[in-house]
């Protein structure tokens, strides 16, 4: 890999929600300078952290049918069938979910899993659990997304963490959005549960490490057709 090769790997876009940290980072660092030459070090760091943790790079999504990439960057935590969030609507029965948890290194954007229409958005208040936990996603602040695609609903639910205490969103109901879209990112350490159609089976386990928009986490194509016997 070349030096501008491995320059552009690290610097990277900033996504927007990192500016006001970067500016008090920043004054930190003039500040703490100003006060003690020892604390450039300091603060130098606590800069590069920040500017490291929104940043926003892009992705190379895939772009068949059917293909249900992760929502987030960080590993898969959890699958397993769950009942989705009552505030969704998305079902009353436990339905496949694949949970990806995301720690403080990770990227935060979140994206969308598939393309789609967003035809529910909804926002309930709760705990800041350790959101690695199976209750955080029944307890914890959460923000959840229903996704049609081909008659299909795909539920994604951000899920605040024991440091996340913000959940932020840019998409809106109504809104068409392309597998791999940005829709929100979530501060400081979460994770965030896609839950499948039926049928739908995970082409992922527990461990993999999932990056946002590009692993593959199922393919609704794969679906086996029904056997079907003519009676006669």
């Amino acid at each position: 890999m070349s030096v501008v090769s491995s320059i552009r790997n690290v610097l990277v876009p900033i996504n927007r929600e990192g500016y006001p940290f970067l500016a008090v980072a920043a004054v930190l660092l003039l500040v703490g300078t100003w006060i003690a030459g020892w604390l450039f070090w300091p603060f130098l760091i606590l800069l590069a952290w920040v500017a490291y943790f929104f940043r926003d790079p892009p992705r190379v999504t895939p772009v068949r049918e059917g293909l249900v990439v992760s929502p987030a960057d960080g590993v898969v935590s959890q699958i397993a069938n769950a009942l989705p969030p009552p505030e969704l609507g998305l079902a009353d029965r436990p339905l496949l979910r694949v949970s990806v948890f995301m720690n403080v290194f990770d990227c935060h954007v979140n994206r969308s899993p598939v393309g789609g229409t967003i035809t529910r958005i909804a926002y309930k208040p709760g705990k800041f659990l350790n959101a690695d936990l199976d209750k955080a996603s029944e307890d914890n602040e959460r923000n959840g997304f229903i996704i049609e695609n081909e008659g299909a609903r795909y539920g994604v639910v951000q899920i605040a963490g024991l440091v996340a205490r913000r959940i932020v969103v840019w998409s809106r109901e109504g809104e068409h959005v392309s597998a791999g879209d940005r829709i929100g990112m979530i501060r400081f350490g979460s994770r965030v549960d896609v839950y499948l159609p039926e049928g739908v089976r995970p082409l992922v386990g527990v461990g993999q490490k999932a990056v946002a928009g590009e692993t593959i986490l199922a393919d609704a194509k794969a679906i086996m057709p029904q056997l079907t016997h003519r009676v006669g």
